[in-house]
């Protein structure tokens, strides 16, 4: 791919509009794009007009920029989020039938947590995270699992960052963090009220592919349920889908 003037490549500015899409900003107009990449007008005309012209983006009737169906289609062809969450479901929709709240499965990606699926009861308390949403390692449960098994050179590489307080909760200190992660090891779990939202706490566990963890599956209760059943359903269900992943290969 050629580069611009600023040294970037082609695909690295289609990255770049790509990413300027959230969970929360979902429509954009090309102008806006172009402010948020930093890309000439031009350039980003030109590349949101090709990418339009190949489905990965859409235009509605107002020139309203929004992400494709092509671009789902695409990521979904042999994902393996997507084997993760077919196997995970039916284990998810149990724990759900038994805790009646947030269900949640999440896999490390760049250094963050991010969501795969996500079940909620009606009644269910607060909960942040979203489809496609990420999370830092450090302040969510499914983080902090992840995080505990994930290979040293990353721990110590997020350790070694400032570690952002998400809530008055949050552990933010690197000392306090490595012990953790430590005992989120050997207990097989974490229990961490208000790490988020304060009148939440977050359970999760560890899933695992052949003996690799490769996700965490957690609920999110109000701070006064007991977190006990929790981790005695998510326990069974991630049992469930190791099982489902063995199987299915």
């Amino acid at each position: 791919m050629a580069n611009s003037r600023s040294g970037d490549s082609m695909t690295e500015r289609i990255v770049r509009v790509l990413d300027t899409f959230t969970t929360e900003r979902t429509m954009q107009t090309t102008t806006e794009i172009a402010e948020r990449t930093g890309l000439p007008s031009s350039t980003a005309h030109r590349i949101v007009g090709d990418l339009v012209a190949a489905g990965l983006l859409e235009r509605d009737e107002e020139m309203r920029i929004r992400l494709g169906m092509r671009l789902w289609e695409l990521a979904l062809r042999g994902s393996s989020a997507l084997r993760l969450r077919q196997a995970a479901l039916p284990h998810m929709e149990q724990v759900q039938t038994v805790i009646r709240e947030h269900t949640q499965l999440a896999v490390l990606e760049h250094e963050e947590a991010l969501f795969l699926e996500r079940l909620s009861h009606p009644d269910a308390g607060a909960n942040i995270t979203r489809i496609a949403g990420r999370l830092p390692l450090h302040a969510s449960s499914s983080g902090l699992v992840l995080l505990a098994h994930a290979d040293p050179a990353l721990r110590e590489r997020v350790m070694s960052l400032p570690l952002r307080a998400v809530s008055r909760e949050t552990v933010t200190d690197a000392g306090v963090l490595r012990r953790l992660l430590t005992t989120i090891r050997r207990q097989g779990f974490v229990v961490a009220p208000g790490s988020i939202e304060q009148v939440s706490t977050g359970v999760a566990v560890p899933v695992r592919d052949r003996g690799e963890v490769v996700a965490a599956l957690s609920v999110v209760l109000p701070r006064e349920s007991a977190p006990a059943p929790a981790v005695d359903a998510l326990l069974a269900a991630a049992r469930g889908i190791e099982q489902e992943l063995r199987s299915g290969r």
